[in-house]
């Protein structure tokens, strides 16, 4: 691959099935410095807030959902929505990412309220709120479009959308691990629209769900292609890129595997590296690859750092939907994050959700 050239997806998949881990971790961390100051790794201070965890989805590998009249289902109050992000602001935190469920008892009532009760009380704080699927089932519910969902969200004070419910923009994968969630189209279109409005996105991607390296592939071109439209259209784009492998410990997704005709699902720690360095290679239009130390370890993460990604990701005060699945640790100190920043040679900068720089302790 030369210099500067982007890289096409039938590249992408030789390098991905064929390339020594050491040359494509080396060639990722070129790019990386290329495009991101070769001495300084992000990361942010931030708290994920599940509000509801009512789903109507039944996505098979998600062990964080309940469905509606089950014993164990909350919507949270205002008030407690509330308190969480007080404790935020206690650490110097700047960013919620609020996701939940597709909870059909919920208006949009309920989310602009919400949003304007965080503006009001909280005005420093940036709100990444709702997946794309949530704002299809808020669009469902109320009969409004996803756009028109997103104009009034915006309104009453949102920021930006988080980049959940991605997955595998695959349409084959999608329909077996989860049949009920919004197709590919979909989940790029509320993109789409979202960025069409300023609104500050990211895209995701979880992995090792039994696909191979053309679905892995296809996936990133996806997003690649999107983002494209979407900086040529609007000057607005994806942050960042962030991917991990599936976890699988105490879902039905993973339980189902367990016969005699089982297929590889997950991935270990180098796939994962693998993974990520083909993504920085990739994708030459988005700035940013965070390293996910919630499901691979903060060791990893460091790891990754010389391999590609320019950002440790966040503090992640509170998590309950990977959790769910049996990771166990998920949440990190701020000293924790800058450690294995400084540890792999870089400088640590905090930054917001916008990827612009703050004030940093030493």
């Amino acid at each position: 691959m030369e210099t500067g050239s982007r890289l096409s997806v039938d590249d992408a998949m030789i390098l991905y099935d064929n390339a020594s881990i050491h040359d494509l971790r080396k060639a990722a961390h070129q790019r990386r410095c290329e495009i991101n100051s070769s001495d300084e790794v992000t990361y942010l201070i931030d708290r994920n807030i599940n509000y509801t965890n009512v789903c109507t989805i039944n996505c098979q590998f998600c062990s964080f959902y309940r469905p509606p009249g089950h014993e164990e289902v909350y919507t949270q109050s205002f008030e407690e929505i509330s308190d969480r992000v007080t404790e935020l602001e206690d650490i110097e935190g700047v960013r919620i990412l609020m996701q939940g469920g597709v909870n059909p008892e919920l208006g949009i009532e309920y989310y602009t309220e919400l949003i304007g009760n965080l503006r009001k009380n909280h005005p420093d704080i940036d709100l990444d709120c709702f997946s794309p699927i949530e704002i299809e089932g808020i669009a469902d519910i109320t009969g409004l479009s996803t756009l028109d969902v997103l104009i009034e969200l915006q309104t009453a004070g949102m920021h930006g959308l988080p980049g959940g419910g991605a997955e595998m923009l695959v349409e084959e994968v999608r329909k077996d691990i989860s049949p009920k969630k919004g197709s590919p189209d979909n989940w790029l279109r509320v993109m789409s629209e979202a960025q069409s409005l300023g609104m500050t996105t990211s895209a995701t991607n979880v992995f090792g769900f039994g696909e191979g390296t053309k679905e892995r592939i296809e996936h990133m071109d996806r997003v690649r292609e999107l983002q494209d439209s979407s900086l040529e259209k609007h000057g607005n784009g994806f942050t960042s890129f962030i991917s991990w492998p599936v976890q699988l410990e105490n879902n039905t997704y993973g339980k189902r595997n367990r016969g005699l005709n089982k297929i590889e699902l997950g991935a270990g720690p180098s796939e994962y590296l693998r993974h990520l360095a083909i993504s920085r290679l990739f994708f030459d239009n988005i700035k940013h690859i965070q390293a996910s130390w919630p499901t691979m370890g903060l060791e990893i993460a460091q790891m990754a750092l010389l391999g590609g990604a320019d950002d440790a990701g966040s503090t992640m005060m509170e998590e309950n939907v990977v959790s769910a699945s049996g990771t166990q640790k998920m949440q990190a100190t701020e000293r924790e994050l800058q450690n294995i920043i400084l540890k792999a040679g870089f400088r640590p900068k905090r930054r917001n959700s916008r990827y612009n720089l703050l004030a940093t302790p030493e």
